[in-house]
This record gives C-alpha cells, sequence and structure tokens, in this order.
C-alpha cells in the first residue's frame, strides 16, 4: 500500500472516528436530558448511565465501521478502555495544567485538550485497540477497504 493511499484511508477513518464520537455525545446528551427531566434522576447519575451507554455505541461502531476490526471482542473492547481511562487521565492532566496551573481560560484549555485527546485516542485504536493482530490479511486494522 502507498504513501498516498495509505493516508487517504487514516483520513477516512478519522472522518468516521470523528462522526462516531460526535454521534456517541449526542447519545449521552439526549439520555441525560430524558432522565433527568422525565425521570427525576439526579444530574451526576444520568449523565454516567448516558457516558456508559454512548461508550457501548461507541465502541460498537468503531469496531465495526471505522475501522472494520477482525480482532477478538475480549481484546480489542479491553485495548478500548485502556485507551479510554488514558485519554480520560490525559484529559484531566492537561485541564489541571492549563486552566488551575498556568491560568488559560478553562474553555479554551478544554478546546485544546479536546483536540489532542481526539488525536490521541484516534491513534491509540487505530494502532492498537482495532489493529489486525500481526500478519493477520496482511492489513493492519481492517477487513478489507468497504468503502
Amino acid at each position: 500500500m502507498n504513501l498516498a493511499v495509505s493516508l487517504g484511508k487514516r483520513f477516512r477513518q478519522f472522518i468516521a472516528f470523528a462522526g462516531v464520537g460526535a454521534a456517541a455525545t449526542a447519545i449521552q446528551y439526549v439520555v441525560l436530558i430524558g432522565l433527568v427531566e422525565f425521570f427525576a434522576i439526579r444530574a451526576a447519575v444520568a449523565s454516567g448511565i448516558g457516558f456508559l451507554i454512548s461508550a457501548v455505541v461507541n465502541y460498537l461502531l468503531n469496531y465495526h465501521f471505522t475501522f472494520a476490526s477482525t480482532n477478538p471482542h475480549a481484546t480489542a473492547a479491553r485495548r478500548f478502555v485502556t485507551i479510554a481511562a488514558a485519554g480520560l487521565f490525559l484529559n484531566v492532566a492537561l485541564m489541571a495544567l492549563l486552566a488551575d496551573r498556568l491560568h488559560w481560560p478553562y474553555l479554551i484549555a478544554q478546546i485544546l485538550t479536546t483536540g489532542l485527546v481526539v488525536v490521541w485516542t484516534f491513534c491509540g485504536n487505530a494502532f492498537w485497540s482495532f489493529a489486525s493482530p500481526a500478519g493477520a490479511r496482511g492489513q493492519q486494522g481492517s477487513r478489507g477497504d468497504r468503502r
């Protein structure tokens, strides 16, 4: 696979990854609002429930659609959770540095932090969580280019 084809494939994956992330975020917000407004569940609890549901959707869409992974779910899911946990740590650490220690406006800090965490999670998932085992089908992270 030449470099241009490889970069094109990764760019398409990144766009799909961003779309999946946006959909998962929307699901979290719908669950949050629905549980708070219609069932009087505390916001923190509702947000947590929404997060868990959106994380499952995020995993499944990325596994099947974005990366077309051939890894067993036990392997891919464990790696996905590891990357997500590292992303959470990176998010909190960067916000602590930028907003708390360096006194950047918190929204500016969050925008930069979000961008860095998205790149981190994309790379971690593309090259580890959903990547095919070495030598499988001769192509990392894919069941073939279905697009």
